[in-house]
């Protein structure tokens, strides 16, 4: 009878640890996924003085989206925590979406090397910066159903534990993403 006691409370205790384990590992994996999109984000701050540089030599008379592309990247950098950084990088593309919208009405500058290379670069950017973003979600998706479900989730907050947000672009950019572009030729 104490062997099977005994043999009740080590086999708990090994399942303890590997969920406790498990836990952790998944939460790393959405640290790193955060990390990557970090990585990205810094990328993708980096080209925008560029950017700017490149339009104010053509489009002067464009001083309050240049200035609204330079606050909106400082806001971006200095904003904290997944929700502040989403919404700030969410300005952020709106900002920059008017910026190379600008170069229709500059045809100069539209076919600037210099700014369809740095055009190219920050789609380049856009690109790796999407997949980051659906890989930390998927991490945080998996993260979150594994200290939700039972029996991880009678120990999970107790152990520090605690759902994680997921990286969205937000209503406004949805309902952007979700209409078709407007060609014209």
């Amino acid at each position: 009878m104490e062997w099977v006691v005994l043999g009740a409370i080590v086999l708990i205790l090994f399942w303890g640890i590997a969920t406790y384990n498990g836990l952790v590992s998944l939460r790393q994996r959405a640290n790193q996924a955060f990390a990557d999109i970090d990585v990205q984000l810094k990328q993708r701050h980096d080209l925008i003085p560029n950017l700017v540089e490149t339009v104010k030599g053509y489009a002067t008379h464009e001083k309050e989206t240049l200035d609204a592309v330079i606050k909106a990247r400082n806001t971006a950098i200095s904003s904290q925590g997944t929700a502040g950084q989403a919404a700030a990088e969410q300005q952020l593309s709106g900002a920059l979406g008017r910026l190379i919208a600008l170069s229709e009405a500059y045809p100069d500058l539209k076919a600037n090397t210099n700014f369809l290379d740095l055009q190219s670069q920050l789609a380049n950017v856009e690109d790796k910066l999407s997949a980051a973003r659906r890989f930390f979600n998927n991490a945080v998706s998996e993260f979150n159903a594994a200290i939700q479900a039972f029996p991880a989730v009678l120990f999970a907050r107790s152990m520090g534990f605690s759902e994680r947000g997921f990286f969205d672009v937000g209503d406004d950019a949805r309902k952007t993403l979700d209409q078709a572009p407007n060609v014209k030729f």
